[in-house]
């Protein structure tokens, strides 16, 4: 796997907010080791305007963002992935296609911030907490030793990313 970036997924309902972000900070914070993708079992075909605004302000490219259906990376001509995450307890509990090369699969649930409830301040701050949620667990998911664990020893340590809480210190403070 080494001999190329690794190929990450995240996958979500709507794919217009939390697998979004992530996408985006792999990307960043994956440093060229690691290339994000992300799609939704029912994309609602737009980006969350707060999902823009939120990587902007923490500094993240948001050059080519756009909402997809996760069959865009089922067919022979999509890149081969090495890890496949759901972001979102719905897109768990669905059936997921059977990925080519067997990615390795972790469930990563994170609140959605497009259902938050309130005026536009506490909408802002639910996609806030989502970055940094994602944010804290793909800081630790991209400095594994991926090439020297075996594969029960990444499973667990993909199971227990996505066991830690927003309060969790594994991630570092926000981009700027």
């Amino acid at each position: 796997m080494a001999d190329r970036p690794f190929n990450v997924l995240f996958l979500c309902t709507g794919n217009s907010a939390r697998s979004l972000l992530a996408e985006c900070l792999v990307n960043h914070l994956g440093q060229g080791r690691f290339r994000g993708y992300s799609a939704g079992s029912h994309p609602k075909g737009e980006v969350h305007p707060l999902t823009i605004r939120e990587l902007q302000r923490n500094g993240l490219s948001t050059d080519g963002l756009r909402s997809k259906d996760m069959a865009e990376f089922e067919g022979a001509d999509a890149p081969q992935m090495d890890f496949v995450f759901t972001v979102c307890d719905q897109a768990a509990a669905e059936v997921c296609p059977v990925w080519p090369g067997h990615p390795m699969t972790a469930h990563w649930g994170v609140e959605d911030p497009a259902a938050a409830d309130g005026d536009e301040r506490m909408k802002e701050a639910a996609f806030a907490k989502a970055y940094q949620e994602l944010r804290n667990r793909i800081a630790i998911f991209v400095e594994l030793p991926i090439e020297s664990l075996n594969e029960p020893q990444l499973k667990e340590k993909l199971a227990e990313i996505g066991r830690i809480a927003m309060t969790d210190s594994g991630g570092k403070g926000n981009e700027r």
